[in-house]
């Protein structure tokens, strides 16, 4: 809820090209209208309503931005993949249900660009999380015949995409809980910044193993999968019941929260992809050093590289929009999204609406 990436794909190449890109700060006004919605509270369907034509707004901005960026015109668009953001996701509530806003009716308006949205429901309509939902287009870039692959993603939560060697098995994935959101909630709480960066202020504590322990006495991380899991159940609350007021220094804190990222994500791959032979990472928290170096220590000896690094090359901080650009295409030619062994679903379905432009 910081800001907003958007790119141009072009899929007519193997492997796909990246033309331009754009990363926009979320407006203040808008980012605290978006995480206050995030719990319930008072007069939540007006706040709702009136946060959904703002992210829309700011969507379409994003969208007019990156053609001038590329030197195109709407016409050379096929469609925009617009996920939204995501105010509640409760895959195990009843009846389950997930909610990201963002009007695509608006977006189709303002940019003159077909729009595909609400891309998750479907996949919950039949069964599933909803997500993880990029593990296809993980699977579409790097899966390889010989060579049991992992590729994580460090957003706010970490997920997982499992791609056997053996073409015959099924792709898997799962969110392996929390990687940025609890890190960036508790530095912001502590010293009023918006993220830690490369892990300096972790840096400087120490892990805390007792509390580490309770943290990872968590049902979700020992919970089968298919499994899906968002800030609505990683945050402060979940961690301030873990914590004794005043008991730990907060930086020591803070590297026990990287701590619990790398050592469930190690877990999870330990546990359902053993014969692992290579780790690429995406997403943003590549460019946290302190992250990544104990990602390889915990993981050593199997390569852990940055997606730039690996084959195709992608830069980490652009995978997740390309995924979604790449979910809206499968949805334009009538082809499914979502991958069963993946999100639980009891199919492969066509994910989300699409709005035309006018």
């Amino acid at each position: 809820m910081d800001a907003l990436d958007g790119v141009v794909a072009d899929f007519s190449t193997t492997p796909p090209r990246l033309l331009a890109t754009c990363s926009k700060a979320l407006p203040q006004p808008l980012s605290r209208q978006l995480h206050a919605l995030c719990v319930p509270g008072d007069n939540e369907l007006t706040r709702m309503g009136e946060a959904d034509i703002h992210f829309a707004r700011f969507s379409a901005a994003v969208v007019n931005e990156l053609l001038d960026t590329a030197r195109l015109s709407p016409a050379q668009i096929v469609a925009i993949g617009s996920h939204g953001q995501t105010i509640r996701h409760s895959p195990n509530s009843q009846p389950p249900f997930t909610l990201q806003i963002g009007d695509p009716n608006t977006i189709a308006e303002l940019t003159g660009i077909t729009t595909v949205a609400d891309l998750r429901r479907r996949d919950m309509a039949a069964g599933g999380q909803g997500a993880p939902l990029v593990p296809g287009f993980h699977a579409a870039l790097y899966r390889q015949a010989g060579e049991d692959r992992v590729v994580l993603n460090l957003g706010g939560i970490a997920n997982i995409t499992i791609l056997p060697g053996e073409l015959s098995e099924a792709v898997r994935g799962f969110d392996t809980g929390p990687a940025n959101t609890l890190l960036d909630s508790w530095i912001r709480q502590q010293l009023g910044k918006g993220m830690d960066g490369d892990g300096a202020w972790g840096r400087s504590g120490r892990h805390i193993p007792q509390l580490l322990s309770k943290m990872l006495e968590d049902p979700y991380f020992s919970a089968p999968a298919p499994k899906s899991t968002g800030r609505e159940y990683f945050n402060l609350r979940w961690l301030q019941h873990l914590l004794i007021q005043g008991e730990h220094p907060p930086a020591d804190v803070q590297a026990t929260l990287y701590a619990l990222t790398v050592e469930s994500v190690a877990r999870a791959i330990e546990v359902h992809a053993p014969a692992t032979r290579q780790l690429v990472v995406c997403g943003g928290g590549v460019y946290n050093g302190l992250m990544m170096a104990k990602l390889r220590e915990r993981l050593a000896p199997c390569p852990v590289l940055s997606s730039a690094e690996a084959s195709p090359a992608i830069e980490p901080r652009w995978m997740e929009a390309m995924a979604f650009a790449w979910l809206a295409r499968q949805t334009v030619l009538g082809e499914s999204g979502n991958l069963p062994a993946v999100t639980g679903a009891s199919r492969a379905v066509i994910l989300g609406g699409i709005y035309p432009a006018a």
